[in-house]
């Protein structure tokens, strides 16, 4: 009887290898970048571009169990989510209104444990960051809200 088990479902998981979805675009050309309009210390974009641009931005790192069913559609959602809620690639498109409400997000969420997301840091511990590198976001997106109201851009 468990052998009949284990082979039904070896059988369920290859089958659903079919049905892997889509995964979301990757593009390493983006001139909307938000490094391409705003200054940052070289370790804040370092920063972002190891903890954050994975799910927001274009230049999505898929790593190998993205390519098995069902670990797949989790992880598309996930980066299809994280790219509307703010995608670092379309930052020149944004509104002057959006990208100040959208740093001080980046400080409150940083701030507050929330981002990166626990789920994602198992995987990626390179993503797990210290206080030091949490604080220095945190004023940096604050510093850059700040001079964003008051016109610089």
């Amino acid at each position: 009887m468990i052998k009949k088990i284990l082979l039904l479902l070896v059988v369920c998981v290859i089958v659903l290898q079919f049905f892997r979805g889509s995964e979301p675009e990757v593009r390493f050309d983006n001139p909307d970048d938000i490094f391409l309009h705003v200054e940052a210390p070289d370790q804040v974009k370092n920063i972002m571009r190891t903890a954050c641009y994975d799910c927001h931005s274009m230049e999505t790192k898929y790593p190998w169990y993205t390519w098995v069913t069902p670990v797949s559609w989790w992880v598309f959602e996930h980066i299809e989510h994280g790219r509307d809620e703010l995608n670092f690639s379309e930052w020149a498109n944004f509104e002057k209104r959006r990208k100040v409400h959208k740093l001080k997000e980046i400080a409150e969420e940083v701030g507050e444990g929330e981002m990166p997301l626990e789920s994602y840091q198992p995987m990626h511990p390179e993503a797990k960051l210290t206080q030091e590198q949490r604080d220095l976001l945190i004023e940096w997106s604050k510093g850059l809200a700040a001079q964003m109201q008051q016109g610089a851009e």
